[in-house]
């Protein structure tokens, strides 16, 4: 008879129902169910105890109801079934030759303590552990290379150009503007509150900020921080914001489309009235997706760990406690409550 390994209790975090508007913490559960600490006999996948997982603000999508008419690059979450997402995880059991017990992983795992990972193709073996492992939910893992990808390969910065990154406090957008200040760009970055603003000043060496909430003209607001116009719009938000930076690029600009948070929650997303810009002033806006850069991820890492361990760049972390507290984590996105990545720590080894 085959052997099972120890059972043990796993906790999860399960979609209960798909969402509709804003999401709540009621939206989701925290459940107990039971799992052997072996692999199942014919398996080609791992067994894996998860350690630290990612909340970013894409998940919302993934809450929706399937829609047709307007599909998503990712499937939806089954109501029942726990969340997944990007983590970091410890290997404790592998059928896969490409892996092996104790070995460190990040990739698309599940929102529990353990989990059952068929498909190996999104995940990365971990090689540097001299830098905190929670990073590879972050500056090391997707946001990471979602910044690097946006700014370098489809923006394409020189020396001297005006950037603005929004949602700049976020995962991905204190990685941006801090890249495109070790190019010599002049930036500046939106977010929502005063601690916020002083962080990407003070912290991340942005040129300037401002709190978008206090600003009744955007449009205003921009010409006031970018009089000669924006090279460069790092997209994070979407609706109103796109709507006045499209006024207020220059000659021959990028718009890297990496998110549009603002649009998440809204049964009938927002217009942008200003795409005849586009045209008039021969600007390249590019959507993407990080799933189809990750032959760059080697690339990536090159040049991010020696600004990591020479400390010419910095990576600020908002941790919560425990794979109870997943919910209120992953809603507080939505009304800007974290400051820097959020991650949730399930186990510290």
């Amino acid at each position: 008879m085959e052997e099972l390994g120890e059972e043990v209790s796993n906790k999860q975090v399960v979609l209960k129902n798909y969402v509709i508007g804003f999401p709540k913490e009621s939206d989701m559960e925290v459940k107990q169910s039971q799992i052997h600490l072996k692999l199942p006999q014919g398996s080609n996948g791992l067994l894996v105890k998860n350690l630290y997982l990612s909340c970013d603000p894409y998940l919302r999508n993934l809450m929706k109801s399937p829609d047709p008419l307007r599909p998503n690059y990712v499937d939806s979450f089954n109501p029942g079934s726990p969340l997944s997402g990007f983590g970091v995880a410890k290997v404790l059991d592998s059928s896969h030759p490409n892996f092996k017990k104790d070995d460190l992983i990040w990739g698309i795992t599940t929102w529990e303590e353990y989990s059952l990972i068929s498909s190996v193709d999104s995940l990365f073996k971990i090689q540097h552990t001299d830098v905190p492992l929670s990073y590879y939910t972050g500056i090391l893992g997707m946001p990471g290379l979602t910044a690097y990808v946006g700014l370098y390969e489809i923006c394409s910065p020189k020396e001297g150009e005006r950037v603005y990154v929004s949602a700049a406090a976020g995962a991905v957008g204190q990685l941006v503007g801090q890249f495109a200040k070790l190019m010599g760009c002049y930036v500046v970055g939106s977010a929502g509150s005063k601690e916020k603003i002083d962080l990407l000043k003070d912290k991340f060496g942005f040129d300037e900020a401002f709190n978008y909430k206090e600003e009744q003209d955007l449009d205003g607001a921009l010409k006031r921080y970018f009089p000669e116009g924006i090279d460069i719009y790092f997209e994070n938000v979407g609706g109103k914001m796109l709507d006045a930076v499209l006024l207020n690029m220059r000659l021959h600009g990028r718009i890297s489309v990496c998110g549009m948070i603002s649009q998440y929650n809204l049964q009938n997303p927002e217009g942008v009235h200003n795409l005849f810009t586009l045209i008039m002033k021969r600007i390249r806006m590019q959507g993407f997706t990080v799933f189809d850069y990750y032959h760059l991820y080697s690339k990536f890492l090159d040049m991010v760990l020696p600004l990591i361990r020479q400390e010419k760049i910095t990576y600020v972390e908002d941790i919560a406690e425990g794979l109870e507290t997943g919910p209120a984590a992953l809603v507080g996105l939505f009304t800007g409550r974290n400051v820097g990545k959020q991650v949730l720590v399930v186990a510290r080894e």
